[in-house]
Formats: structure tokens, sequence, C-alpha cells
């Protein structure tokens, strides 16, 4: 009984040590720690990377939206090549930013009025033309020079007396046809259709008269009769007196007075004194030439959105300016300007060998020349 007992007592004893669990390992308890942590560490970061993202994109939105471009209301489809906003590097447009700019280029030839024309666009308060650009060499040389140019211009980068340019509706400038606008009509043309430029052709129908004009200009040119310059353009009626006194005072050998008794006895004809004399030998085919010239320029631009003037057209008929302004889709405005027509009367006063030049073109097709005329501006 005893030893039964005693032996009961240490199977007891095996029983709970079989029982009793073991301790953990430390490692593992480290591990499963280490495990918790990186999950945890992973969801973190993920989260973060989410918000980051959505900022970032709502950022983009917001700039994209800024820089949205300006768009002008009820611009009909055709339209919109021809509609600009320019952004130039020089100065702010600040509120005029989202104004619509129209480029336009007056195309015409010396003598034309076209000086006169560019006077009346300047009077409109929304338009911008810069003048005779070109008539500078170095930037007429080649293409790049006058593509550089007209970018410029264009961009609202040049500036003259005549820019408007924070608010300008319109803007553009005048470009002869012996300016380089011949020679590289193909890029030009391209230049003009790719940027949405309106050309506006400006001529004479009568070219004798033209022709006088530029005859007269050029002795002006050389003489300097004004006080030691020259001025191509007479922009009061005190300036034409001026011009006209000192004109007489060389061709007529009238002894100086004073511009006040000139003004008093002032007379329409009196701008008239110097005749020049044309080659009457040479006018048929000089006339020719200019005649095709400006024929062959509207056929160079015929692609290009363009309109047709006529200087005698402007000055008979003053709706012809409401058509312009159409043209460059400009607010109606009244035009004005203060130049004053230096050569008026009929012709056969304006030349020194009339007869000769009546013979040559009698029987031709400018003969019509000879007597057409027109009310002075």
């Amino acid at each position: 009984m005893v030893e039964e007992a005693i032996c009961n007592y240490f199977n007891k004893d095996k029983d709970t040590l079989v029982i009793k669990a073991p301790k953990r390992s430390p490692l593992v308890l480290r591990t499963v720690v280490l495990l918790f942590s990186m999950v945890c560490g992973v969801y973190i970061c993920l989260i973060c990377l989410k918000q980051i993202t959505t900022r970032t994109k709502i950022k983009l939105l917001n700039i994209k939206v800024v820089n949205q471009p300006c768009q002008a209301p009820d611009i009909e489809e055709s339209e919109i090549p021809f509609v600009h906003y320019p952004d130039p590097v020089t100065f702010s447009r600040e509120e005029c930013a989202c104004n619509p700019v129209r480029y336009f280029a007056i195309l015409s030839m010396q003598r034309s009025g076209s000086g006169w024309f560019e006077t009346l666009l300047n009077s409109h308060v929304n338009v911008s033309s810069n003048g005779e650009i070109f008539s500078v060499r170095d930037r007429m040389i080649n293409t790049s020079s006058i593509v550089s140019t007209m970018d410029r211009v264009y961009n609202l980068d040049w500036f003259t007396s005549a820019s408007k340019n924070a608010c300008s509706a319109a803007v553009g400038f005048k470009w002869m046809l012996n300016q380089g606008l011949m020679e590289h009509h193909n890029e030009i043309a391209e230049y003009f259709k790719r940027n949405g430029v309106s050309a506006i052709f400006l001529f004479r129908r009568n070219l004798l008269r033209r022709m006088i004009s530029l005859v007269a200009n050029s002795y002006d040119k050389d003489a300097k009769l004004l006080n030691g310059t020259h001025k191509s353009h007479v922009h009061s009626l005190a300036e034409v007196l001026f011009v006209a006194h000192i004109r007489l005072s060389i061709f007529s050998r009238v002894s100086f007075a004073p511009i006040s008794y000139l003004m008093m006895d002032f007379q329409a004809n009196i701008l008239a004194k110097y005749k020049p004399t044309l080659n009457s030998t040479l006018i048929l085919p000089q006339l020719k030439q200019i005649e095709q010239t400006a024929a062959k320029a509207i056929k160079y631009f015929n692609s290009t959105r363009h309109i047709v003037l006529y200087y005698e057209d402007l000055i008979n008929n003053r709706t012809k300016l409401r058509e312009v302004q159409e043209f460059l889709r400009l607010p109606y405005r009244e035009l004005t300007s203060r130049q004053v027509k230096i050569h008026s009367g009929p012709l056969s006063k304006q030349v020194e060998n009339w007869n000769e030049v009546e013979q040559a073109l009698k029987g031709t097709s400018y003969e019509s020349f000879l007597h057409s005329d027109y009310f002075q501006m």
C-alpha cells in the first residue's frame, strides 16, 4: 500500500511536468512586434501618399484654370483664327489681357494716300497702326528679320507714337510693295495665313496723279525745301502755307512775306506752283508697270483675308471707312485726320509739260487719267 502510494505520487508529478506549457522564445515575440510595426508603417505611408497625390491634383487643376486661354463671346467659328490675345514681354495688359486683338497690314505704294489713311485709322481709340516699319533696310534684309519684326509688332512689343497697346482691338503697320514684300511674298503670305493677319490693299485709281506726287516728293527729298528738312506729308493748314511760301520763293522768285499775309491771300492753286516735268516717252510703260505690280500683289496675297481699297473711293465716299472698320471688326467711330493734301487742283495745272503728257496718253487705256478728279480732303 505504501509503495503504491509513493508510485502514484511520483506519477502525478510527471503528469504535471508534461502539462505545463514551455516558455515562449523572445525572438518570436520580437519578430511579431517587428512585423506588426512594418504593417502599420506601410499603412500610414499609403494614407499619406494618397493625401499628397490628391493635393497635387488639386494644385495642378487650379493652375490649369488660371492659365486657361481667353475666350471672346459670340465669335463665329470662321473668325477664330483672326482673334488673338497677345502676351507682350515688355509690359502687362492687365485688365485688357482678354480683350481680343486683330492683326492687319496696309499694303500699298508710296504716294498712294497710305499716310493719310493711317492717320484716319489711328484716330480710332482702339487701333494702333505703327507706320512704315520696313523702311529700315535691316528689318527687311531676309525672311528671318521680316518675321522677327512682325512678331514684335503683333505681340504688342513695338512702340511708336501711335501705340495704344494695352487695350488695342487692332494692331498693324503699313508696308510698301518695294520694301521686301514682293521678294518674299510666299513666306509673308504664309505668315499672314498662319497668324491670322488681314491685308488691307490701298492703291490709287488715277496712277498719273500718283506719278506727279512721286516726282514732286522726290524733288523735295533731295532739295529739302522746308527749312532744310524733308516732309512727305503736311498735317495742318499753316504747314501747307509755309511749304507753299518756300516753294513760291524759290521757283517764282517771290520775295519773302509774313506767313499771316499768305494765309489771308491763300488760294487753292498756290500749292501747285511747283510743276514737275514728266518724261512723256516713259510715262506709258511706267503706268503699265505700276498697274501690273498692284495686280501681282493682290494675286500673291489672294489666299489671305484681304480687302482692296482705292484712295479716290475713300475721299469721295466716306462710307468706305465704315467698311474698313467692319473688316477689322471694330466698334464704329467717326475717323478724322489733320493731314492736308499738298497737290490739288486740275492736273493740267500740276505738270510743266502737260501738252506732251496729254498727247502720250490720248487713245490709250490711261486717257481717263487726264480728266478724272475727286473732291479735296
